[in-house]
């Protein structure tokens, strides 16, 4: 462990230990006084400055929280992992498929439907017409970013190499990192920012073995694609971290609600422009369907989890858990196409495990933004209030 010769360096990193032990507690969803399900942060409260020792370290590692952030998050990369296989079959099938706006878009519609009646259930049709009136630009704005960040990164792979697309849509994680500190005034320590890297070496691997086993395939238009992957991956780190700061102040049913009904409008416009005679071309076979349906499953419960994974944990984690998709999509190209295991993709696969755990031997700060979007900052919410 390391000495701190300045007795201002001791005093700050002993801050840091209380506000990360004051977030573990705050946090945990076994407490009765705060649940990931309601609908606004915790509040913060006083704790004194005492350096916990490597064994209380590692039994926050044990944690029922740890634990459950741990199997959420790869639930959600499996979630990644399903999508990729069935967008996969739907292009290398006997009849290719190619219509990624389409396949978002009933995503979208499906998610939609089904929260934005969740909101009006438990917030009346009065309420969900005020959400619309005070709230909208918000939701609409959120709707552009998750919708456009989608297509730039799809049509990326069109035009530049894999592994220019790889290596510039990591750019995620660090694009995560910094808006969370300047736009959710999270305040990272040093175990933070050492397990991002350790994560970022296992993903280094993986890119490496994709080379090694002949996956680089060239691209037609590097710049442009290029281009479109950087702003594709940043439009995903502006995501993930504004929905962390809208769920953090609203019902999480709210947000993935009014997500999908802006969505759906904007990639509707979108799908009429761009795949409209694609749609009139395709053999709708049964398999064609049940790939579609079988995507649109994943998509719908990676965006009905993640919010409950931000609630919990931070964006940073939900970046860093989607790291091991391309371990578990090799596993399952293994049995479906036929692939090999490269001698990386283990070493790989673990450098990210040991970097999610690193990132959580101290809880993720909590963000100390000013919350603009609560309806009452005195009123207690219940758990039970963002059930869905």
């Amino acid at each position: 462990m390391t000495t701190y010769n300045s007795t201002d360096n001791s005093d700050k990193w002993q801050h840091e230990i209380a506000r990360s032990n004051l977030n573990a507690h705050a946090l945990d969803p076994t407490s009765a006084s705060v649940s990931p399900y309601s609908a606004v942060a915790p509040s913060s409260q006083t704790s004194p400055p005492v350096r916990p020792t490597w064994k209380q370290r590692v039994a926050n590692l044990c944690s029922r929280k740890f634990l459950t952030i741990l199997l959420l998050g790869q639930l959600l990369s499996l979630c990644i992992t399903a999508t990729t296989i069935f967008t996969t079959e739907l292009a290398q099938g006997a009849n290719p498929v190619s219509i990624p706006t389409t396949q978002s878009f009933l995503n979208y519609l499906v998610l939609g439907v089904v929260y934005t009646t969740v909101t009006i259930y438990k917030e009346g049709f009065r309420g969900w017409i005020d959400i619309m009136r005070r709230r909208a630009f918000y939701y609409m704005l959120f709707a552009v970013i998750d919708v456009e960040g989608n297509y730039f990164v799809v049509k990326a792979y069109n035009y530049t190499s894999l592994l220019s697309a790889m290596l510039l849509d990591a750019w995620t994680i660090p694009c995560v990192v910094i808006l969370s500190v300047f736009f959710l005034k999270m305040r990272f320590i040093r175990y933070h920012y050492l397990g991002v890297f350790v994560a970022m070496v296992g993903m280094g691997f993986l890119i490496w073995s994709d080379m090694e086993a002949g996956k680089n395939f060239p691209g037609s238009d590097y710049i442009k694609g290029d281009l479109f992957c950087i702003l594709g991956a940043t439009l995903y780190g502006v995501s993930n971290v504004y929905q962390e700061f809208l769920v953090r102040q609203t019902p999480m049913y709210e947000v993935v609600g009014q997500l999908g009904f802006w969505a759906t409008i904007l990639n509707g416009i979108q799908l009429a422009v761009l795949e409209r005679n694609e749609l009139k071309s395709i053999e709708w076979t049964p398999a064609v369907v049940g790939y579609i349906i079988g995507f649109d499953i994943a998509m719908f419960i990676m965006y009905s989890v993640s919010p409950i994974l931000f609630r919990l944990s931070s964006a940073t984690f939900f970046n860093l858990s989607l790291l091991t998709s391309d371990f578990y999509g090799l596993v399952f190209g293994i049995f479906l196409f036929g692939y090999k295991i490269n001698r990386l993709y283990p070493i790989a696969y673990a450098l990210i495990i040991v970097g999610i755990i690193v990132y959580n031997v101290y809880p993720a700060p909590e963000p100390q933004f000013k919350q603009i979007l609560r309806r009452d900052p005195e009123t207690k919410v219940e758990p039970s209030d963002d059930v869905v």
